[in-house]
């Protein structure tokens, strides 16, 4: 499958995994003819030098209908040879997950916009991105808070080869040009197969985990996880010769809870952007405590900001 991306070469279906590793890079920004799954799943405040503000703040919206920017993007896409299988590359900023990496995009990962569906990696990270853009680059805020790339940590790979996921994890935190005051690693985390959303927050400095689901429960539920996310701590502490002073503390934050079986990736989308906004490293248990749960309107947000960055990027 790796060769074939980029390439105008049909391929099977059945043959397509939605959890393999990052392929190689294409050579064609644009490739035509590939049939795929979705990947790897599916109170506004100031910060220093940034505003985070709504995409479409001058149109009314009601919750749960489409804004004007996700009905153009929406026209965009169906008049485009995305809908006919084409595919997007998208380049990411260096910034934004320590090292260069790109992400495709196709049309099932549009319609988990349009049509609020459970989402994928390559919406995640293209969220990701446009926070890092708009929110944090050229700001304190780049020395703050940090993202891990999903398509390289999640259950599945976990299971594959912990160790090679040990040390990915590892590299993303030596690529930080100081590890020794308080900042926060972001990481969606996926319960593979197309599951469920998680949110892990490192503070390497202070030896402290934030776990922040959606859903009841705790990180128990991950055991590999929790075990390769402690491991690469450690490690990454040792290359570094920095003492372990205390052992690693998880923490489970009391975050708004999802009332169906498809926001889990839209609510980790909002945790990190209200935590960036907030500009707090310190995640106290009731960090979100104005919010029981977010509403579609809240959720709506997230979309609208994405589909005018889309836009804005000319990435159709």
């Amino acid at each position: 499958m790796r060769d074939a991306v980029g390439s105008f070469v049909g391929w099977p279906s059945d043959l397509i995994f939605p959890d393999a590793e990052t392929p190689t890079r294409p050579t064609h920004k644009v490739g035509k003819g590939i049939s795929r799954r979705i990947e790897s799943v599916a109170s506004q405040k100031e910060v220093p030098g940034r505003k985070l503000k709504s995409a479409a703040k001058d149109i009314p919206t009601t919750s749960g209908t489409k804004s004007q920017i996700m009905m153009r993007l929406e026209k965009m896409v169906d008049e485009s040879d995305i809908m006919h299988g084409a595919i997007r590359s998208i380049d990411f900023d260096e910034g934004v997950f320590g090292a260069a990496h790109f992400k495709i995009i196709a049309k099932e990962d549009m319609q988990q916009l349009f049509e609020h569906n459970e989402l994928g990696i390559a919406v995640i990270h293209t969220y990701i991105w446009y926070m890092y853009v708009t929110l944090m680059r050229g700001t304190e805020l780049c020395n703050r808070f940090n993202f891990i790339a999903a398509s390289r940590i999640n259950a599945t790979l976990i299971t594959k080869n912990p160790t090679s996921v040990k040390n990915d994890l590892v590299d993303r935190f030596m690529a930080a040009c100081d590890n020794t005051t308080p900042s926060l690693y972001f990481l969606p985390f996926n319960s593979g197969n197309g599951g469920h959303w998680v949110l892990v927050a490192m503070d390497l400095s202070r030896l402290i985990v934030y776990y922040l689901d959606s859903l009841s429960g705790d990180w128990s539920k991950y055991p590999s996880m929790k075990k390769t996310v402690d491991a690469a701590i450690i490690k990454f502490r040792s290359k570094k010769n920095y003492r372990n002073r205390k052992d690693i503390t998880w923490v489970r934050v009391q975050c708004p809870q999802q009332n169906n079986s498809v926001d889990c990736g839209f609510f980790v989308l909002r945790f990190m952007r209200d935590i960036i906004a907030l500009n707090h490293i310190d995640i106290p248990k009731m960090y979100f405590e104005e919010y029981k749960s977010y509403s579609r309107a809240h959720l709506d947000e997230i979309k609208d900001e994405l589909c005018q960055f889309i836009v804005d990027q000319r990435i159709i």
